[in-house]
């Protein structure tokens, strides 16, 4: 599946920018730039799939949507079991209702075939055992990492890797976006995991996937996980810190 919009954003900005080549994504709901064609329910799922939990004005706000009709269609995305609210203080005054996907709504997004590859792992692992599995998580991984090499080739900045790794996870999926920081520091994220079926059943791709980014982001950084979508957190995020900030962290 390929997704031609990346969600880059820097600071507090969002930008949509497209990346080049045809739309070849099955599911509309991964693409963020088409909001033509698109139903206001779907305008929300995809929102807070993006964004995380927030408030039905936050909501209006951000989809030039008016709040009444944004709570309108929050009430039926949770009578249909895909999002659900509670209410949370922030600061003085009354809580706020926060409203967030659940399993079901993050569902919507499509986990790319998900059984199928589930199976062959339990196929593959019951029959010739674990060690074939880790040898064709490594061939993936060598086999990724060539191509992800080949695509930041000339790429001399770190924004500049950043960017294009962005462009290359978004294509396959991940809603990916980066926010950089006035100290250098990036946190690159993913919104979606096309494939959390499999690295469920093997955290193996997790492994791989990290070991990639840091060998292709080169070894004047750093690269961290900081939150995991396999251990509750609704996107994958990683701090990307040059080498002279993460030397002189007092810096």
């Amino acid at each position: 599946m390929s997704c031609a919009t990346t969600i880059k954003r820097v600071f507090n900005k969002t930008i949509l920018c497209k990346s080049p080549g045809n739309n070849m994504s099955s599911d509309h709901l991964l693409n963020p730039d088409q909001s033509q064609g698109r139903s206001p329910a779907e305008r929300i799922l995809l929102a807070l799939k993006l964004h995380g939990p927030q408030t039905a004005p936050a909501l209006g706000k951000r989809l030039s949507i008016t709040g009444e009709a944004v709570r309108q269609q929050l009430v039926r995305l949770a009578q249909d079991g895909l999002a659900n609210s509670w209410s949370e203080a922030r600061g003085v005054g009354r809580p706020s209702q926060f409203w967030g996907l659940t399993a079901s709504g993050h569902a919507e997004f499509p986990d790319t075939h998900a059984e199928l590859t589930v199976q062959l792992l339990r196929t593959i692992r019951q029959t010739l055992g674990d060690t074939a599995v880790d040898r064709i998580i490594a061939a993936r991984e060598e086999e990724t990492r060539a191509g992800y090499r080949a695509a930041l080739a000339g790429a001399g900045s770190l924004r500049d890797r950043v960017e294009k790794l962005v462009h290359l996870r978004t294509a396959e999926g991940y809603m990916a976006g980066y926010e950089e920081a006035g100290d250098g520091t990036f946190l690159f994220v993913e919104n979606h995991c096309p494939i959390c079926a499999a690295a469920a059943s093997c955290q193996g791709f997790c492994r791989a996937e990290i070991n990639i980014f840091r060998d292709i982001l080169g070894q004047d950084v750093t690269v961290e996980r900081t939150e995991h979508i396999l251990a509750g957190a609704r996107r994958c995020a990683y701090v990307i810190v040059p080498a002279t900030q993460s030397d002189h962290p007092g810096a």
